[in-house]
């Protein structure tokens, strides 16, 4: 199978999830998540008309991301997905136009007083742990429907977040765990577009993105709602060492 044609296949299984759950397949946007695949690989990508690109190490992108815009004259996007340490959140901005990992208010402020050095505004997500896998980053929001204490640590980092400048929040990003059946995702999905739509009523500001499943669950997603999925292996194949 060459990655243009598992590309159209994705695309077609984001086009049935859509139509049964009523929604138009063109409010999902397809993130290629090209981790440990070599900027040649991307390029097929890129060729089958994918413009959205996933990332999740500084160092990997670092060199990568630079070698495929050089190497194609079409406007690409690239995601942080990954956990971003402190210490190397510089390195993010002039690489990434969107990151989808913010899982800290302290990272949160670095990269607020980036943008703002920078001049500039950045593209984020929140990335929230509604599964409660403590192997997972990700605000603490287990629960939040429930536990009076964790909907207050929550709305408290939505607050402080949202008051930072160069930073433009638009939503939402989760990883449910692994499971053996799709369906068994289902609850985190349809937990954190519960929790999304719970903070922009809050906030009283419109909070698009929800970026939530990949290539284990990615169906299950977009019926709960999903306006981006990050889908890796069913496009490149297993990654590369």
């Amino acid at each position: 199978m060459t990655i243009a044609t598992n590309i159209l296949r994705v695309r077609e299984t984001i086009a049935e999830a859509c139509d049964r759950a009523g929604r138009d397949p063109s409010a999902v946007t397809l993130i290629a998540v090209s981790k440990t695949h070599p900027p040649e690989t991307v390029l097929e990508a890129v060729a089958a008309g994918v413009q959205h690109f996933g990332e999740n190490r500084v160092e990997e992108a670092g060199t990568k991301i630079p070698a495929v815009n050089g190497l194609t004259p079409r406007p690409l996007v690239w995601h942080m997905i990954g956990h971003i340490q402190s210490r190397k959140a510089k390195d993010v901005l002039p690489l990434f136009q969107y990151v989808q990992s913010v899982d800290s208010v302290k990272l949160a402020g670095k990269l607020s007083g980036l943008a703002v050095t920078q001049g500039c505004t950045l593209d984020v997500l929140l990335e929230v742990n509604v599964s409660g896998e403590e192997a997972k980053y990700g605000l603490v929001a287990s629960g939040w429907q429930t536990d009076v204490d964790t909907r207050r640590r929550l709305w408290a980092d939505m607050e402080a977040i949202l008051a930072l400048p160069g930073l433009n929040v638009r939503g939402l990003m989760t990883m449910a765990p692994i499971v053996d059946d799709m369906e068994q995702a289902r609850p985190v999905f349809a937990s954190l577009a519960a929790l999304r739509n719970a903070l922009a009523e809050a906030f009283h500001r419109p909070l698009p993105d929800l970026s939530m499943g990949m290539t284990d669950d990615y169906p299950v997603a977009v019926e709960e709602g999903a306006t981006m999925v990050r889908v890796g292996r069913a496009i490149f194949g297993e990654r590369q060492s």
